[in-house]
C-alpha cells in the first residue's frame, strides 16, 4: 500500500471539482513537511514537473532561523533557490483536508539539476542504493509515540506552554477504557491515514498519561520514512482539528516517560528474508549477525541522527524503557538493540534509541549505513546480554549529551566515507547550532534555583 493517486486520477478528480489543491512538499532537516499549496490547474499544467524554494529550508533550525556556518548556503551566497521535483509516485489524497492532494519532492540543485546531497530523502536514497548494490532490499518500520493534550496548540502556546494537561489522567498502556476516551481523535487518525495510502496497523495506549502509539506496516526503507513523515503531519493536524495538541517532543516533563520512535529493520534478497536462517541459533543468519555487529560498533558515530536535540537526551534515562547503553539482547527492552521474532521468518532487529523527534530519513539512513558496514567488514557478533542492562557497568554507554554526540559525528570516519564529508559537515553544523542556542538560553530552572539563593 502506498500513494493512491495517479496523475491521470488527479486530472479526473480535478475535472469533477473533487480536488482543487495540491500540497507540494519537501522534507526539511527536522523531518517536517514544507512547501506550497498549488491550485490543481497549475499543478497539472506545469508544477508537476518542478517548482522552486529557497535553499535556506535545508539550513535552518526548529525556529526557522538562518544560522551561519553552512557551506551549502549563506547570506554571502545570497540564499538562492533549490528545485523541488515532485515524485509522482508519492501522489495521494489528503482525506483530512477538504479537496486536497499531496506529493513529496526530491530536492535538486537549481543549476545542475543534480540531487542535493544533504537533502534527507537523498541521504536515505544513497544508503538504499548501497544496499541494493550488495543485493539487498532494506525493509523497515517505525513506531510513532506521542502525547495527546487536552488543549490545542494555540491555547498552550498563548499560555506559555505551562498548562500542559495530558488527555488521559492515568497510565494507559494497552488500556482499552482509557483509549476509548480518545477515540474521537485516534479513530480518524487511523482511518484517514489508511485512506491516504498509509498502511496503519493499529494504535494503542502507551506507558504514560495521555501517551499514544501508532504502528504502521513495514515497507521498503523509503516508503517507511515517507509514511512516518506523513503520519506525523496527520496526527498533529487531525488532533488540532478536534481541539487538541499532539506533541512529539521526546521528554515534555521530567517525571513522565518519554516518547520513542523505535526502528524495526531487516534486509531481503528478492522475496527471501536475508536475516532468517532456519538452521541457525535463534534463526539469525550470518548476514543479520554482521549487520547487528555493525550497529553496535558504530552506535556512537550515528547517535546524533537518532537523538538530534538537547531534549532528546532527557529521554535516555535508566528505568524508562529507553536505552542508555550499547548492547543487543533477545526480546529485552533494557538494551538499545532488541532481537524480535526469533524462530520465525520475521526475525529482525529493533533499535530502541530513537526518540519521537527524529527525522526518519536520517535515522533510517544512519542505521543502514552502520549495518551495511558490519556486513562489508564481516564483523562477528558478540553474545547477547541478559538481565537489566541499565545496571551493567561493563557495557559501554551511549553518548549521553548532544555535545558528545556532535563530537562523535564530526569525527566519524565511517559516516564520512559512506555519506560524504559535505553531508556530515552540514549536519555537524546543525547540531552545533542547537547546542549554541541552548547554551545561550536562561531556563526557568536556573532562575528558580538561583534567583534568591545564589
Amino acid at each position: 500500500m502506498t500513494a493512491n493517486l495517479t496523475f491521470t486520477d488527479l486530472k479526473k478528480l480535478a475535472s469533477k471539482g473533487e480536488i482543487d489543491t495540491v500540497l507540494v512538499c519537501l522534507v526539511d532537516m527536522q523531518g517536517r513537511l514544507a512547501g506550497k499549496r498549488f491550485h490543481v490547474s497549475n499543478f497539472l499544467e506545469s508544477a508537476h514537473e518542478e517548482t522552486h524554494c529557497c535553499n535556506y529550508l535545508l539550513a535552518t533550525d526548529l525556529e526557522m532561523a538562518t544560522p551561519d556556518g553552512y557551506k551549502a548556503t549563506s547570506w554571502e551566497k545570497g540564499y538562492g533557490d533549490y528545485v523541488m521535483k515532485p515524485d509522482l509516485g508519492t501522489l495521494r489524497r489528503v482525506p483530512w483536508l477538504e479537496g486536497t492532494a499531496m506529493v513529496l519532492c526530491d530536492i535538486l540543485d537549481h543549476h545542475t539539476h543534480k540531487p542535493v546531497p544533504h537533502s534527507p530523502r537523498q541521504i536515505l536514497k544513497a544508503q538504499i542504493e548501497r544496499a541494493e548494490a550488495m543485493g539487498f532490499t532494506p525493509m523497515m518500520a517505525t513506531e510513532l509515540e506521542f502525547f495527546l493534550f487536552e488543549k490545542s496548540f494555540d491555547e498552550i502556546r498563548k499560555e506559555g506552554f505551562r498548562s500542559l494537561t495530558p488527555f488521559s489522567g492515568y497510565n494507559e498502556d494497552y488500556n482499552i477504557l482509557q483509549t476509548t476516551k480518545e477515540e474521537h481523535v485516534m479513530r480518524p487518525i487511523r482511518n484517514l491515514l489508511y485512506a491516504a495510502g498509509v498502511p496503519v496497523e493499529n494504535t494503542k495506549g502507551e506507558a504514560e498519561t495521555g501517551q499514544e502509539e501508532l504502528n504502521i506496516r513495514y515497507a521498503d526503507a523509503m516508503l517507511c520514512a515517507d509514511h512516518h513523515t506523513i503520519a506525523k503531519q496527520a496526527v498533529k493536524e487531525i488532533a488540532n482539528q478536534h481541539g487538541h495538541a499532539a506533541s512529539f517532543l521526546p521528554k515534555w516533563h521530567a517525571d513522565k516517560v518519554g516518547s520513542a520512535a523505535h526502528i524495526h529493520q531487516s534486509l531481503f534478497k528478492g522475496d527471501t528474508p536475508a536475516f532468517y536462517d532456519a538452521d541457525a541459533d535463534l534463526t539469525m543468519s550470518g548476514t543479520l549477525k554482521s549487520y547487528v555487529a555493525g550497529l553496535l560498533k558504530y552506535s556512537p558515530d550515528m547517535t546524533y541522527f537518532l537523538a538530534p536535540y538537547i531534549n532528546s537526551y532527557k529521554r535516555l534515562m535508566p528505568g524508562t524503557f529507553a536505552p542508555t547503553k550499547i548492547a543487543w539482547s533477545i526480546d529485552n527492552r533494557t538494551a538499545c538493540y532488541r532481537l524480535v521474532g526469533d524462530g520465525t521468518k520475521g526475525v529482525r532487529i529493533e533499535c530502541r534509541t530513537p526518540g519521537s523527534d527524529i527525522n526518519p530519513y536520517l535515522a533510517c539512513a544512519a542505521q543502514l549505513a552502520a549495518g551495511l558496514c558490519g556486513i562489508e567488514e564481516g564483523l562477528e557478533l558478540s553474545p547477547p546480554v541478559t538481565g537489566d542492562v541499565y545496571k551493567m557497568e561493563d557495557v559501554p554507554m551511549l553518548p549521553h549529551t548532544l555535545r558528545a554526540a556532535t563530537d562523535l559525528l564530526r569525527a566519524s570516519a565511517m559516516l564520512r566515507r559512506v555519506m560524504g564529508d559535505d553531508v556530515i559537515d552540514h549536519y555537524t553544523r546543525t547540531a552545533e547550532v542547537e547546542q549554541e542556542t541552548f547554551d545561550a538560553a536562561v531556563t526557568d530552572w536556573e532562575v528558580a534555583r538561583g534567583f534568591e539563593r545564589a
